[in-house]
């Protein structure tokens, strides 16, 4: 203070260490609604283990060919030929043989692969890139029928047939695609005079079943109807897989330590231990939802079926897109999950349409609905972004659930009533004190997730969430072209 001014009261600086602070509870920006949790319904598992049982599915069903691209050229497994149904029973000498012919090509945008009403004769893995299935609609005009992109496959029945394809086929993007001729496969069968014999059986036991199940590839129950009389009962009977899957509880766990001196002295206004405990609770939950997205054993990405897997006409997620999902998960769908970035990439692509989504009241605050399922946010959807410094831009999936036993949907499984429980399926039990005087507290969280039938569970890939429109061109760019990064 200067000489010249004369001190008339206490300084704000004195006073304050009279005075009691008012204080908070220690944050967390880490801490997230967590809708997931909430919206999931939980399922006692008494054993630590839960079983769905299904009926038998007697054709396989089409997974998707792992393929790596190594300096242009592309490489999978002899073994991943069996993920394509139809050649799903043959042997490994045959698979491997038919492995060593496959031929890489890298072919330009707008290339098609197969035409409509001409023979085929080549059988395609996509390791990279996109293409779209067309077919001629009875008005005359193309019909986008499905689109395709890396590790799918089509042309399976044309290397083995010589009907004419149905489908017209062709590129939407660059692509390298992995291919195998009829002409290749002929030389695969002549090289050893047994394979050929075996081939045919496959190939025709895969026809037959064709004809025997339904379109989700179990066996048909077979029924009459109709008013005629004296008309024979069929017999059936519905069989079950015999090696139904298995979820086992997963956990998560930590050791919380506070040293006795801290609790004992320190605990007003805020007791120290069970602040503690709080917050580190609130980082296994948030580890919780990250699991039952992200599991490789149960998570909800890598258990869809890829059936129920598609991907972006266009990049960035369009209300065609979500159309799309919900014609997968028609039955009593409950509530698309996405990244707030990607909930805000749809909701650009929406204002540029004029057809901004309604909004709906969810757990006390608003979120938007599309055809009026509600669109929840979750950061635990990972956004993938060829960026190092940056991962808010880049691509992601948008998930949609049917969710509930009762519904053949998405459950969440747990065990409650474990000893030291404080929380559903969450216990805290005093482990000890050591020499200085450490208290150390166990967490263990026990829970997994799974997915009742493959419909109950639909994915939207390859979501761009760095898309952005000119309002003036009403042309779209993307973040990348039009900021300049």
């Amino acid at each position: 203070m200067s000489d010249n001014l004369l001190q008339r009261s206490v300084t704000t600086a004195v006073a304050r260490n009279l005075a009691n602070t008012t204080k908070t509870a220690p944050k967390m920006m880490s801490i997230t609604p967590r809708y997931l949790l909430s919206l999931l319904e939980w399922v006692q598992v008494n054993g630590g283990t839960y079983r769905v049982n299904r009926t038998k599915v007697e054709l396989s069903k089409a997974e998707r060919i792992a393929v790596d691209v190594v300096e242009g050229v592309a490489e999978f497994s002899p073994d991943a030929l069996r993920s394509v149904p139809m050649f799903a029973g043959l042997p490994s000498a045959i698979t491997t043989r038919m492995a060593t012919r496959f031929k890489t090509e890298e072919v330009s945008l707008g290339n098609k692969l197969v035409v409509e009403g001409e023979d085929g004769n080549k059988f395609f893995i996509i390791a990279q890139g996109q293409v779209e299935v067309l077919s001629r609609g009875v008005h005359g005009s193309n019909l986008r029928l499905a689109l395709l992109t890396d590790g799918e496959y089509f042309g399976e029945s044309d290397v083995v047939s010589d009907k004419p394809s149905d489908v017209t086929i062709r590129t939407i993007t660059p692509c390298i695609l992995l291919t195998l001729s009829r002409k290749d496969l002929d030389a695969v069968l002549k090289e050893v005079p047994n394979l050929q014999d075996a081939f045919k059986q496959v190939i025709s036991r895969y026809q037959q079943l064709q004809t025997t199940v339904n379109k989700y590839g179990e066996r048909n129950i077979d029924l009459v109807s109709g008013f005629a009389e004296n008309v024979e009962i069929p017999e059936t009977f519905v069989d079950y897989t015999a090696t139904p899957r298995e979820y086992s509880l997963s956990s998560v766990q930590t050791v919380v330590r506070v040293h006795t001196r801290v609790s004992d002295l320190y605990n007003d206004p805020y007791n120290q231990l069970e602040e503690q405990m709080r917050l580190t609770i609130e980082g296994i939950k948030e580890r919780q939802e990250w699991e039952l997205i992200n599991s490789k054993r149960f998570g909800l990405i890598h258990s869809a079926d890829p059936s129920m897997r598609i991907s972006t006409r266009y990049g960035a997620p369009t209300p065609d897109d979500l159309d799309e999902l919900l014609a997968l998960v028609w039955k009593k769908p409950a509530f698309l999950l996405a990244h707030p970035k990607a909930i805000a990439a749809f909701e650009r692509e929406c204002t540029w349409r004029g057809v901004p989504p309604v909004t709906a009241n969810l757990f006390g605050t608003q979120v938007i609905t599309w055809r009026g399922v509600p669109i929840v946010p979750c950061d635990k959807l990972e956004i993938k972004s060829r960026y190092q410094s940056n991962q808010w831009f880049g691509t992601t999936s948008i998930l949609l659930l049917r969710v509930g036993e009762a519904d053949q949907g998405v459950v969440g499984l747990h065990q409650t009533g474990i000893p030291g429980e404080i929380m559903p399926s969450l216990s805290a039990r005093l482990m000890g004190l050591d020499s200085l005087g450490v208290a150390s507290y166990l967490l263990t969280l026990y829970f997994s997730c799974a997915v009742l039938t493959d419909d109950a569970l639909a994915v939207l890939e390859n979501v761009e969430v760095g898309y952005y429109h000119d309002y003036d061109s009403r042309r779209p760019k993307s973040f990348e072209n039009g900021m300049g990064i």
